[in-house]
């Protein structure tokens, strides 16, 4: 199967390398949504070999799909590079990290991957705020059964801890301490299925992205999330006018200075 990252062979109707219009890059986005769901890039990620660690040390703690598991990785393997390349050490900052198998993979893979980068996993750790009724299909508590202690045990267990930091804690409470202190967000993975919560995120943490940073939205395309749906409705197109760079298999942004 051709791996068009690894071999530049990219189909004809791909638009030009290096071109970013309306704050995307059309041909990254192209590459790597059509080339997981068509391309057959699906099989080139399940071989690689970071994947596969990582994937292991997430083990069955993550309730992500395949498919954007798949994109997060590529995010970090072929785009996380260039950030670093120009902005030296950076972060990953995950809103809303459940029992942590996704933030286990992203810090298993930068690790791997020799990234300067440090993952960051926010979450109340024992279920989830209240949510707004007219919007929202989750409850207040839903995904309760996570254990913080576990978790950071067996991501030292993992030799992981120099690498991943759990912050407990709703975010309005955590995110204004602890962002304005880490290094500049390379991608900000919003996993949040009310509105409220993917709402805060949003704004927390666009102002310490690094330009052209990420931000993916893992929920706002699944059926019982339409709080996180209209926050990408509402507030990042609407309200902040960008356009994205994916809406398959999650929608996925990319944030530059306003000039």
């Amino acid at each position: 199967m051709a791996n068009y990252f690894e071999t530049g062979d990219f189909p004809p109707f791909f638009p030009p390398a290096n071109e970013t219009v309306n704050g995307r890059s059309v041909r990254d986005g192209y590459a790597r949504g059509w080339g997981i769901e068509y391309g057959g890039l699906r099989e080139c990620v399940l071989a690689d070999p970071v994947y596969i660690h990582a994937l292991a040390v997430a083990g069955k703690r993550g309730v992500q799909t395949e498919n954007r598991r798949f994109n997060l990785f590529l995010l970090l393997k072929y785009f996380l590079p260039q950030l670093q390349a120009r902005a030296g050490a950076g972060s990953v900052v995950e809103f809303g990290s459940y029992k942590g198998g996704s933030a286990l993979f992203l810090a298993a893979a930068v690790e791997r991957l020799g990234l300067d980068v440090k993952v960051y996993g926010l979450d109340t750790f024992n279920g989830m705020p209240r949510t707004d009724k007219c919007i929202d299909a989750h409850e207040a508590g839903d995904f309760g059964d996570a254990d913080l202690n576990e978790l950071r045990a067996y991501a030292d267990q993992c030799g992981l801890s120099h690498r991943l930091e759990f912050i407990p804690g709703l975010f309005e409470e955590t995110a204004p301490q602890l962002l304005p202190g880490i290094q500049p967000i390379f991608l900000s993975h919003i996993d949040c299925d009310i509105r409220s919560s993917a709402a805060f995120a949003w704004d927390a943490a666009k102002p310490y992205l690094t330009p052209g940073g990420y931000v993916v939205f893992d929920d706002a395309t699944t059926s019982s999330c339409l709080g996180a749906t209209e926050v990408v409705e509402d507030l990042v197109i609407r309200r902040d006018g960008l356009n994205c760079e994916q809406i398959w298999p999650h929608f996925v942004f990319r944030v530059w200075p306003q000039t």
